[in-house]
C-alpha cells in the first residue's frame, strides 16, 4: 500500500477566472502533528498465513520514498465472537503473523492490538467472506503496454466487491557473464567461478503497493471479465526473459470496498485541484484506550483465491515495440593486466583492481597454452546481478 499521509485539507477552493487575467492560488493546508497508527492486513480464515502490518503515518513534507516507521513489540491477537483467541507472532519490522489457522467461517473475527506503550486497539467484529476462485489470469497488449487482468465469477452472486494484490517475479541478467572469481583465502588468486556462485542470472520479486479494486454491483451477474490488475510498460525490464505474477483475490463487504476506494483516491488521485479532494477515512479499527484517537485501517476476514501465470518474451507479438531499459547503458569492459605490456610502468592491475574487488573478472586472456596475462573485467554493478536480485530461483519458479 502506498504510504498514507495524515495531512488533512480543510478548505477546497474555487478559482475565479476573469477576462484576460488568471491569478494562481495555492490552497491553505493544515498539518496535524499527530502520528496515527496504520493497521494493514486480512484475517485469513483458510490455509494461507495471516500477516498484519503495523506502522505510523508520516508527514507529507518528507521526501518521496521516506519509510513509515513500524510499530514494534506489539501484542496482536485474533479474537472470535465465540471467545476463542489466536495470538500472532512478532515477525519483526512491524509485521505480525500466524500460520494456517483454518478458522470457522461461520464465526466473526476481530483484531486486538496492544502496543508497547500499553495502548489498546480493536477492530470491529467482521464476518468471514471467502473469495470465489479466479477463473484465469490473462494478459492483453494495449498501446504497446501489457495489461494483466483477471477473469472470475461467483455463481451465487454474493461477492460483488473485489480487491486484488499481486506478487511479481522476473528474471534479469547482468551485462557481462563472469566466468572467473576472486578468491581471497588462503591467498589472493583468480580462479574459475563455481556454477553455484554464478552472478549472471538473477530473480527479482516485488509485491503490489497500489490499491486495486473491482465491482460487479451494477451488473446483473457477478462476473468479472478482463478486470485490470496491473500493467507492464513497453520498456520494462520485467519481460526481458521470463516474468511471473501471482494474483490474490479477496471478496469485500460494501463497507470495506468503500473504505479502500476512499483510500485509493486519497493516495493515488491527488495532484491538482481538479482531482478528488482528500476524504476523511473512517475504518473499523479503534483505539480503546483513547476513543478520540483516529486510526487508519480496515480489517477484513476470509480466505483469498489465487492464481499464477508466466509470460515469456517469445510470447510478445512481433509488432510490439519492446525495448527493455536496463541500468547497463554506460557499462564497458576493461582489461586488467598482471603487467601491462602497453606501458613501461608494468603496473599490476590485477592486484590493484581485481584483488580489491573494485572490478570483477569476466574472462582470462593471453597466449594459448600459457597462464593468463590478465582478465577482462568490469564494475560490480555491470557484472553482479545479486546487487539487485537473488541468484537462486524462488521455490515456486518453473522454467520454460
Amino acid at each position: 500500500m502506498n504510504r498514507i499521509y495524515y495531512n488533512i485539507f480543510l478548505i477546497a477552493f474555487i478559482s475565479a477566472i476573469m477576462l484576460g487575467c488568471k491569478k494562481p492560488y495555492l490552497p491553505p493546508v493544515t498539518t496535524s502533528g499527530q502520528s496515527l497508527l496504520v493497521v494493514e492486513g486480512v484475517i485469513n480464515t483458510g490455509a494461507d498465513s495471516t500477516i498484519i502490518h503495523l506502522s505510523h503515518t508520516i508527514p507529507i513534507s518528507l521526501p518521496t520514498g521516506a519509510v513509515s516507521p513500524p510499530e514494534l513489540n506489539a501484542t496482536v491477537v485474533i479474537q472470535s465472537d465465540a471467545n476463542a483467541s489466536y495470538p500472532l507472532t512478532d515477525a519483526g519490522n512491524g509485521y505480525y503473523s500466524a500460520a494456517s489457522l483454518h478458522l470457522n467461517p461461520a464465526s466473526k473475527y476481530r483484531l486486538q492490538i496492544t502496543t508497547s506503550d500499553r495502548k489498546v486497539y480493536q477492530s470491529d467484529f467482521v464476518a468471514a467472506k471467502n473469495a470465489p476462485p479466479i477463473d484465469s489470469v490473462g494478459f492483453q497488449f494495449i498501446n504497446n503496454t501489457i495489461q494483466i487482468s483477471v477473469n472470475s465469477h461467483d455463481p451465487s452472486n454474493n461477492s460483488r466487491y473485489y480487491r486484488w494484490e499481486y506478487d511479481e517475479t522476473w528474471v534479469i541478467h547482468s551485462k557481462y557473464d563472469s566466468f572467473m572469481i576472486h578468491q581471497a583465502v588462503p591467498a589472493d588468486t583468480i580462479t574459475q567461478r563455481p556454477p553455484d556462485q554464478q552472478i549472471y542470472t538473477c530473480w527479482i520479486s516485488q509485491s503490489s503497493s497500489s490499491i486495486v479494486l473491482g465491482s460487479t454491483a451494477k451488473l446483473t451477474s457477478d462476473v468479472l471479465t478482463q478486470a485490470p490488475v496491473t500493467y507492464v510498460a513497453s520498456n520494462s525490464e520485467k519481460l526481458t526473459s521470463r516474468y511471473s505474477i501471482l494474483v490474490r483475490q479477496y471478496a469485500l463487504t460494501p463497507e470495506a470496498y468503500n473504505y479502500f476506494d476512499d483510500l485509493r483516491k486519497n493516495t493515488e488521485s491527488l495532484g491538482s485541484i481538479f482531482d478528488p479532494q482528500p476524504t476523511m477515512l473512517t475504518g473499523n479499527v479503534h483505539c480503546v484506550s483513547n476513543p478520540a484517537e483516529q486510526v487508519i485501517g480496515y480489517i477484513t476476514a476470509g480466505s483469498a483465491s489465487q492464481k499464477r501465470i508466466y509470460i515469456n518474451r517469445q510470447q510478445l507479438p512481433a509488432g510490439l515495440q519492446w525495448q527493455p531499459k536496463t541500468p547497463y547503458d554506460d557499462c564497458a569492459l576493461d582489461s586488467a593486466y598482471y603487467a601491462d605490456p602497453r606501458t613501461q610502468l608494468h603496473t599490476n592491475e590485477v592486484v590493484r583492481y581485481l584483488y580489491t574487488d573494485e572490478e570483477i573478472p569476466v574472462l582470462p586472456f593471453g597466449p594459448p597454452g600459457h597462464p593468463p596475462i590478465g582478465y577482462s573485467a568490469s564494475s560490480p554493478r555491470c557484472v553482479d546481478c545479486t546487487l539487485r536480485g537473488k541468484n537462486k530461483p524462488p521455490a515456486f519458479w518453473v522454467d520454460q
